[in-house]
């Protein structure tokens, strides 16, 4: 359980007035998401008695799922973050639609079963284009037998639950806003690296969208021009040189050993080891990293960024690099400073938990 917290607390942690608070947490009370303490004593001379309130222990577990190619993973999440009912599944990338909406239905079934009471409903995590106004994935180059697919659409028919459906790093950043390095920030972005890049933003105190949710395609903004064809048929995307196919195909060139399995991580491991191979490969790879978040900064002066992914692996010492990346190449404001950061929690239980955080804003239509 989360620590009580009084309404006047929660409203200068979220920044609003009482007024505004109370219209948030009063349908949660009425839902029994919240429960309200006995009165206790105002911390003002002469205020009147306050009432903290705590998460609902008892309350309806959400349903959550993380979807990417090759990959499903289904989870409860409780009102607190606390994630149960794992279940995890495979399904062929290229296909029969069918086949693999049978696979999603019978591990979300999975999980969904050891519900103790129906779950306020199912927030989907997925990679690729994601029409979060319609519930459609658009496509994913990763995975085509997803394209086109109204996910939310077939998840209702079968569940007879509310579904929500969001971009992949969006999911990262609500999870980083509720329980990550995020909580209590106004602006930052979330920024995700893997077999793609992706990301997104959170800017004056709410997660940015675009049209129907097309928003934060950060992979495939334009980094060199006439550089590398990207998956998506433009070249010089972001996605072509800070991603993990630039990294092993780079590895490879330089002849190191199982160029194939190469990742952040493994090069923090050999740099600090004392391999220069790795420490000068991890060099490039940061500074390919920090070319797209320079002109992130450049455009929105977020100041702050969360690493997600591979590039996540890599801890605090990649971390510093990209961030002395930035401000090299960066133009400087002053007082401006800027922080990278990894969550430290686990890239798929923060996408869960984002994804339930989806689905609960929705529920209690939130803005977030």
């Amino acid at each position: 359980m989360i620590p009580t917290q009084k309404p006047a607390d929660l409203a200068r942690l979220a920044g609003v007035n009482r007024t505004t608070i109370t219209g948030i947490v009063q349908p949660m009370i009425e839902d029994q998401l919240l429960v309200e303490e006995d009165a206790s004593p105002s911390d003002v001379k002469g205020g009147k008695p306050v009432r903290p309130l705590y998460f609902n222990p008892d309350a309806p577990m959400l349903g959550a799922v993380l979807l990417l190619p090759g990959t499903i993973q289904t989870c409860l999440v409780a009102l607190t973050g606390e994630i149960k009912a794992v279940a995890k599944a495979e399904f062929d990338t290229h296909g029969d639609t069918e086949a693999f909406i049978a696979v999603m239905t019978e591990t979300l079934t999975a999980t969904l079963s050891q519900a103790q009471q129906a779950p306020f409903g199912i927030g989907v995590a997925s990679a690729g284009m994601i029409d979060s106004d319609n519930g459609t994935i658009l496509t994913v180059n990763l995975a085509p037998v997803l394209t086109g697919l109204p996910l939310v659409a077939i998840l209702q028919e079968r569940f007879s639950l509310p579904v929500v459906i969001d971009h992949h790093p969006r999911a990262l950043l609500v999870g980083d806003r509720w329980f990550g390095p995020g909580r209590g920030q106004q602006n930052f972005a979330a920024v995700y690296t893997g077999e793609v890049l992706g990301g997104a933003f959170f800017i004056d105190g709410k997660v940015y969208r675009g049209l129907a949710g097309s928003g934060g395609e950060l992979g495939h903004s334009v980094v060199q021009i006439d550089g590398a064809l990207c998956n998506c048929g433009k070249h010089g995307c972001w996605e072509t040189v800070a991603a993990l196919p630039w990294l092993r195909k780079e590895a490879a060139r330089l002849s190191f050993p199982h160029p194939k399995s190469v990742t952040c991580a493994r090069l923090v491991k050999e740099a600090d080891e004392g391999s220069k191979a790795a420490e000068e490969l991890l060099d490039r790879y940061t500074r390919n990293v920090a070319f797209g978040i320079v002109n992130l900064q450049q455009t929105l002066s977020l100041n702050s960024y969360v690493l997600h992914g591979d590039v996540a692996g890599g801890g605090m010492k990649a971390a510093e690099l990209i961030r002395q990346h930035v401000e090299q190449l960066v133009v400087k404001r002053p007082g401006q400073e800027i922080s990278i950061t990894v969550n430290g929690i686990g890239e798929g239980h923060t996408a869960l938990r984002g994804a339930a955080g989806l689905v609960l804003s929705s529920h209690l239509k939130l803005v977030i």
